[in-house]
């Protein structure tokens, strides 16, 4: 069913029922309405942007400091402020906004919750809908949820400050159209957020608050500052109201983080450390380049010098700035193995005082089991500190674009081909079948870390690698491999999870976007063509 809204030149193709009635009230389509008209043709421009950038890229050239923006890096300013309630970060947890999600993830042993309609999120019209009414009843204190079982969770007092990541300016809305196209996704989710929330969020001492994914340069950072100032000025908020979070998880944003920063200095707060989607953008942004293909995923750790570059520079370009720098996801579940268990308290725990010692104001967590653990991390570096705004990193040797784009040491083994190929096949069925956060081996899997797992093999194939047994890596060895380890995974799953699930057209889709000669920049684009 179509849908017009009188007084806007947004068409809806889903049917208006209860839930809808709530979040898409004529108040909030209005606004949304605006803000498409005004943003969508800059928005449209940036991503032409990101594609010439990206050619240049293709043909030779590497990413560089940018020249004609020396000025903002060499000169003394600082962001705007951060109010009160982000000033202790230390600890944040992310997760989708699914309702039994986000009451659980505000009752943890946390300082935030990031609520995701982004990576972790698999955006179906219902769960992206169902989430904006979720996080208004978060917001409003009156959310709870009721299992199978009978058992009722409800939010606890005080619970974590409450962050929406959007999505990134990549992904549409494809059940909303303005001009015949599929709205932004981001904006979508901005506006009914913000709309719904801000009233209650200021009046309780705290506000609205995102995190901003995927970004690429500061003029896509300066589109979501205008963003955010044309939204102050609609609804008669001081400039600064709105504040966000942006993640450096592109290879092209780590060589702009102060001009990210300048062009957002009014609403920004901080970055972050999105180290999985670097780690794919790294493939991404170099895919042409043979010299910079990167080993089995398991061996890419953050104490690999290009990755070490990349979280120091950002700690210390933030706090030159006033800025927090956050630190990156422990993407582990707990185990009820005793003994598995306490190896994997102890790598997290290794990974985070890495990256508390290193000057980091915080760091994320995937899963509530892990959140005692990393806040004794920071409560013994942070001492009575709230955060390492005071870390400045000052003696620290200068970070040039070689350490940035140094090649990654590490062998390409078919175990870890194999694995790659059930971690990626496993994350898109589970996602084209609306779950877009998946606990699998061991870890908390999303799409950063599925895409990590198909662009390796793709670039090993492009460019012509071997495995470290000596094997060709060709597409017919892929295709080999792939239906062995659907046997695999029909195994591991069991025959019934098997048939009843989508692992068929995950195949097909993983297949595709592996061996076609066009590097696809991002799996969910096909992927949601294939979800409700």
């Amino acid at each position: 069913m179509t849908q017009q809204i009188v007084g806007t030149e947004l068409t809806f193709n889903q049917a208006f029922g209860a839930a809808e009635r709530q979040i898409l009230t004529d108040d909030a389509v209005d606004f949304l309405a605006e803000l498409v008209g005004r943003f969508t043709p800059r928005r449209n421009t940036l991503l032409a942007a990101r594609s010439a950038w990206q050619e240049n890229i293709d043909r030779g050239a590497l990413p560089v400091f940018i020249s004609e923006t020396a000025s903002i890096r060499e000169s003394d300013w600082k962001i705007r402020g951060i109010p009160s309630d982000l000033q202790d970060r230390r600890v944040e947890i992310t997760g989708p906004v699914e309702r039994k999600m986000v009451i659980n993830a505000l009752n943890a042993n946390v300082k935030v919750f990031m609520a995701d309609f982004e990576d972790s999120l698999a955006p179906s019209w219902d769960k992206v809908i169902d989430g904006q009414i979720n996080l208004r009843d978060a917001v409003n204190g009156t959310i709870s949820y009721t299992n199978e079982a009978g058992k009722i969770y409800q939010l606890k007092p005080n619970p974590a400050v409450l962050i929406a990541r959007v999505r990134g300016l990549h992904l549409p809305e494809k059940h909303v159209h303005w001009q015949r196209e599929a709205i932004p996704g981001g904006l979508f989710d901005f506006a009914l957020y913000f709309f719904h929330n801000y009233r209650q969020l200021l009046a309780k001492g705290s506000g609205p608050y995102f995190y901003l994914p995927k970004t690429q340069s500061w003029q896509e950072a300066a589109w979501w500052g205008d963003v955010f100032s044309f939204t102050e000025d609609r609804f008669g908020l001081p400039r600064g109201t709105i504040k966000a979070t942006v993640l450096i998880e592109t290879l092209p944003a780590v060589f702009q983080m102060d001009e990210i920063l300048y062009h957002l200095r009014d609403h920004i707060v901080g970055l972050n450390c999105g180290r999985w989607d670097y780690i794919f953008s790294y493939i991404k942004t170099l895919k042409n380049h043979s010299d910079r293909v990167l080993p089995d995923r398991q061996s890419v750790t953050m104490d690999k010098p290009f990755l070490s570059a990349y979280s120091r520079l950002l700690i210390k370009t933030c706090h030159q700035r006033g800025a927090f720098a956050m630190g990156g996801m422990a993407a582990f579940i707990p185990s009820k193995d005793a003994e598995k268990n306490a190896w994997v308290l102890d790598k997290v725990k290794v990974d985070k005082e890495l990256e508390a010692t290193n000057g980091h104001d915080g760091t994320w967590i995937a899963h509530p089991g892990l959140a005692d653990t990393v806040m004794a991390v920071f409560d013994r570096i942070l001492g009575e500190r709230p955060n390492q705004l005071g870390v400045l990193r000052e003696s620290d040797a200068s970070i040039g674009a070689a350490q940035l784009l140094e090649p990654c040491e590490g062998e390409r083994t078919e175990a870890g081909m194999r694995a790659n190929i059930r971690v990626a096949v496993q994350y898109i069925e589970a996602w084209i079948s609306g779950n877009g956060c998946v606990p699998i081996y061991g870890l908390m899997e999303d799409a950063a870390t599925a895409e990590i797992s198909r662009t390796s093999i793709w670039q090993w194939i492009h460019h012509e690698k071997s495995l470290s047994d000596g094997q060709p890596v060709t597409k017919a060895l892929f295709r080999r491999m792939l239906a062995e380890e659907m046997l695999v995974i029909r195994e591991e799953v069991g025959a019934a999870r098997f048939n009843a699930g989508r692992f068929d057209d995950a195949a097909r889709l993983m297949e595709r976007i592996t061996t076609q000669d066009k590097l696809i920049d991002f799996l969910t684009l096909p992927g949601y063509e294939l979800l409700a």
